[in-house]
């Protein structure tokens, strides 16, 4: 295997702040190399400067036989360097087909005036999708697409033209099973064709199965790399956040099956993806659903927080009868979603740490929903240094714009802006998506926490195994409803996948 692309003795700072530090790393031909670290260690940084997005403040990049100081977008592209991102950058009021060809539309003259090549547009959408396992129409608006099918998207736009280097952060975030087998048969075909692929994923089950080789970064410094095939995962964790983590079944013995804290009704919404769902929440407990993707866990908990319109149905928290018809209703009542997609509809970007995560009592004890009635702007910053500290929110002040923070640390602020609120019950939509091992055992204890304080906690994952190692019980939701309760020390993987599908 010949090296496509490496960075050697890179150094990026951000004012003060070192991010990357004196990196050395290479993508070999033929390669899948798994890119590992904690959310800030400098992973996406250093795929950044290898895109052109970020310059670098030291250090050198190779790009074939030749050697930058630093390269731009376009010699990265032009080179052959695909990044996807994490977070999806698809535009929603735009075809699929129109979202592939962003940045390099074809054109063709026609009487000596160039025009969209829309014939050569439809050919060439046709097989990326294809190559991605994707069956709708190119033509549809992105917008009526599922977070899993926007992920493959991206993935598609990435092989329109032929890449050398693909970078893929999180791609197997949003995508389930089948998904995610499919996603790997075409990772293995790119492989056989000679291209390199660098493989981000806090998904540590996934690297023997796909790496060749894996790298770990830790607080920006290179501590090394291994084959990714032999190397304990157990090792790569250790050298990623410096301890060993455990993650032992809940024993719920705090759980009071006595004191009913919530309680939901023959809850049915207007497009019927809720159909009738009735189930009682305990003090104490974590209740975990279970299912497949599409069978519509995510529309009952925005059903319960008013964000999808309901045609019946009661709902009751702490023996108080709700009547939510809205965001705000809820909110006031005392409920918080922590949502699947934390940049979409998670945070205001244009806010800084402090200001999102006091926003919500602001909220609650205003007489219009976001009104200016009144600004305490040293209370804001208090209760942002205060759960800065208490939820170990990794920033360089609460000052700081929530977007330039780690996917983890975001999700910190998010759940911060919900105790804040004094929210009694607490909804969280894939919970660890995209955050690595490290930040997921600390929200993980944080979850139990605040269940053993006597809050209501419901978590929605496409993660079996977090369920198990989180919840008390577990309800498996197919078809719009629940099929079955399984407590936690009968639970197993096998049960729940089982009753999801059969």
């Amino acid at each position: 295997m010949s090296q496509l692309v490496a960075v050697k003795n890179i150094t990026k700072k951000f004012g003060a702040i070192t991010v990357l530090n004196n990196i050395t790393f290479e993508i070999l031909s033929g390669e899948v190399h798994v890119l590992l670290g904690e959310n800030g260690a400098g992973k996406s940084t250093l795929m950044k400067i290898l895109s052109g997005i970020y310059k670098p403040t030291g250090g050198e990049i190779q790009l074939g036989k030749n050697t930058f100081k630093e390269v731009t977008t376009n010699q990265s592209r032009d080179f052959g360097i695909r990044l996807i991102y994490q977070e999806l950058s698809v535009i929603n009021n735009l075809s699929i087909e129109e979202n592939l060809f962003i940045g390099s539309i074809p054109t063709k003259k026609i009487m000596g005036v160039s025009v969209v090549d829309r014939k050569k547009m439809a050919i060439k959408a046709k097989h990326a999708l294809s190559c991605v396992g994707f069956k709708k129409n190119p033509k549809i608006l992105v917008h009526e697409l599922s977070i899993s099918e926007k992920q493959q998207v991206e993935i598609a736009k990435a092989l329109i033209d032929e890449p050398k280097v693909i970078i893929m952060d999180e791609p197997t975030s949003s995508l389930n099973d089948d998904e995610v087998l499919n996603l790997f048969n075409i990772i293995n075909s790119l492989r056989s064709a000679g291209l390199g692929v660098v493989y981000i994923s806090h998904k540590l089950k996934e690297i023997p199965i796909i790496g060749d080789r894996v790298s770990v970064l830790k607080d920006g410094h290179h501590v090394g790399t291994w084959d990714a095939k032999t190397t304990p995962v157990e090792f790569l964790v250790n050298k990623m956040v410096g301890r060993e983590l455990t993650h032992s079944r809940p024993i719920g013995d705090k759980v009071d099956r006595s004191s009913i804290i919530f309680e939901v009704d023959s809850l049915i919404s207007k497009d019927k993806f809720v159909n009738d769902v009735s189930f009682k929440l305990y003090k104490g407990e974590i209740l975990g659903f279970a299912g497949l993707v599409g069978a519509g866990r995510s529309e009952l908990v925005e059903t319960i927080f008013g964000a999808r319109p309901k045609s019946q149905g009661n709902l009751t928290l702490s023996n108080k009868k709700l009547d939510i018809n809205n965001p705000t209703d809820a909110i006031r009542a005392g409920i918080a979603l922590v949502t699947e997609d934390r940049r979409e509809t998670g945070f205001f970007h244009n806010f800084n740490v402090a200001q999102n995560i006091s926003i919500l009592p602001f909220i609650k004890s205003s007489k219009y929903a976001l009104s200016l009635e009144s600004l305490d702007f040293k209370a804001e910053n208090k209760m942002g240094e205060e759960y800065k500290n208490s939820l170990n929110i990794r920033c360089s002040s609460v000052k700081q714009n929530i977007v330039h923070l780690s996917g983890g640390n975001q999700q910190k602020v998010i759940i911060a802006k919900w105790l804040a609120a004094d929210s009694d019950l607490f909804m969280f939509d894939e919970p660890t998506r995209g955050i690595d091992v490290g930040a997921k055992s600390e929200i993980y204890q944080i979850l139990r926490e605040q269940a053993d304080k006597g809050r209501g906690i419901i978590v929605v994952s496409s993660e079996l195994p977090e369920l198990l190692s989180v919840c008390d019980r577990i309800a498996v939701y197919r078809g719009g409803h629940i099929v079955e309760f399984i407590e936690n020390k009968d639970a197993t993987e096998e049960n729940i996948l089982k009753s999801a599908t059969i």
